[in-house]
């Protein structure tokens, strides 16, 4: 229930605009899902997780480390696609540690900036 009202907390701080999205995480047990949001308009700019069709055929797991890196790496294409730099990183409440480290690292490294 921790995580619950870090995320109210943290949402409350963190709010996406056109030119600087938010990067939101959800994480389930089976499956991590990754979106860029633009508050302002109320819309997703883009989407990935591990049951996109990109993903889901490569990974045996949904739920783990590797499966999170290839979330991050997705999103952050799919973003420089849209020309999108920089985020605003919405950890949904979790912790950073585990897959959501992951995602974020990975997000990192394909270019992301936040």
């Amino acid at each position: 229930m921790g995580h619950l009202r870090r995320r109210k907390r943290v949402r409350q701080k963190v709010s996406g605009t056109g030119n600087r999205p938010r990067l939101a995480v959800f994480r389930s047990l089976k499956h991590i899902y990754a979106q860029l949001i633009n508050d302002e308009l109320g819309e997703t700019v883009a989407e990935a997780s591990t049951l996109s069709p990109e993903l889901k055929d490569n990974l045996s797991n949904g739920g783990n480390i590797a499966a999170a890196e290839s979330v991050g790496t997705l999103i952050a294409q799919k973003a420089k696609q849209r020309e999108i730099e920089v985020v605003v990183f919405d950890r949904g409440g979790h912790l950073y540690h585990g897959r959501i480290k992951a995602l974020a690292e990975a997000a990192r490294a394909e270019g992301l900036k936040f």
